[in-house]
């Protein structure tokens, strides 16, 4: 609302309901007409490999809420047995946010999810992904909030999502 009026939704051409409003780096709603941080075309859809490179990307950017918007393409344009993994690693992306926003509760809530949903392809492993690490990561890094709770450093909240043959990546 302002000044007692309600702001009109953005949408789009179907009259879905959209936010153009500017975003920070981690994802909150900025005023409107302040400079945010660009976020991922909604209408963006890139082959899986693609996908995890530009989230990976991103998270080394300390940017998790727009590599969550990456990961959350590639769930909802998915059309095989990986839906759930998909799902997990923006859930994945989602926890480090809350963690990076100072939630806690919301971080450990969404680690918990994705550790949960990603875990059982860690036989199949698809495009890569380091399943068995990722999990291990988030079931660390949750029982490390539990017994510190404070803020975790932000060089241990970027996760590796793909294996990687180069020791330096």
């Amino acid at each position: 609302m302002t000044s007692g009026m309600p702001v009109p939704r953005d949408r789009d051409e179907s009259g879905r309901a959209r936010n153009n409003r500017p975003r920070d780096g981690l994802g909150r709603p900025l005023p409107r007409g302040l400079t945010g941080v660009p976020t991922t075309p909604e209408d963006l859809v890139l082959p899986p490999d693609e996908s995890l490179r530009e989230a990976q990307r991103l998270l080394d950017a300390g940017r998790p809420f727009h590599a969550h918007e990456v990961l959350e393409t590639a769930w909802k344009s998915c059309d095989d047995d990986n839906r759930e993994l998909w799902k997990g690693l923006a859930q994945l992306a989602v926890g480090i946010t809350h963690l990076r926003r100072g939630n806690a509760v919301g971080g450990v809530r969404l680690l918990t999810r994705a550790a949960d949903r990603i875990e059982p392809y860690a036989e199949v492993a698809p495009h890569g992904v380091a399943v068995t690490d990722l999990t291990a990561w988030a079931r660390a890094l949750i029982a490390r909030v539990g017994e510190h709770g404070g803020p975790i450093p932000e060089a241990e909240l970027t996760p590796r999502l793909q294996s990687s043959p180069d020791p330096d990546r």
